[in-house]
């Protein structure tokens, strides 16, 4: 078992662990630490065991406040993720109905024989052209 040399509100300590850990404990230490070293500067001295309870109760409660958020967070992320699974089961919607208007066959015929005219004068008008040698 590795020995770790930490420091906590300005005095040292020296922690076992198990192997692989040291990270761990360290990354613990540090936060330990920053709340020891918040007490010392506000408070000033204080016996070590007085220190450490503090410390580790403001980790506490900094602890248990975010599990809450984590709680709140986890509960709002299973009631979406049950609304995505009813959506998702939901069936589609129907096909929405596109209607196209249609040309009465009447007016077809009537643009066609329109046609058919403006073609036969148009014809008369190039014959007419034509005579006169334009």
């Amino acid at each position: 078992m590795p020995n770790v040399e930490i420091e906590i509100g300005g005095r040292s300590f020296e922690v076992a662990c198990k192997e692989g850990e040291e990270a761990y404990l360290q990354a613990a230490a540090r936060a330990l630490d920053a709340e020891a070293s918040s007490l010392v500067s506000q408070i000033g001295r204080l016996p070590e065991a007085r220190m450490l309870l503090m410390a580790g109760l403001m980790l506490a409660d900094r602890t248990a406040s975010m599990e809450e958020r984590l709680a709140a967070a986890e509960a709002k992320l299973a009631e979406t993720e049950a609304e995505l699974a009813e959506m998702a089961a939901a069936p589609p919607p129907p096909p929405e109905r596109v209607e196209i208007p249609v040309i009465p066959q009447s007016v077809s015929d009537s643009l066609a024989e329109l046609a058919a005219r403006s073609e036969a004068l148009a014809a008369r008008v190039d014959d007419k052209l034509g005579e006169t040698g334009a």
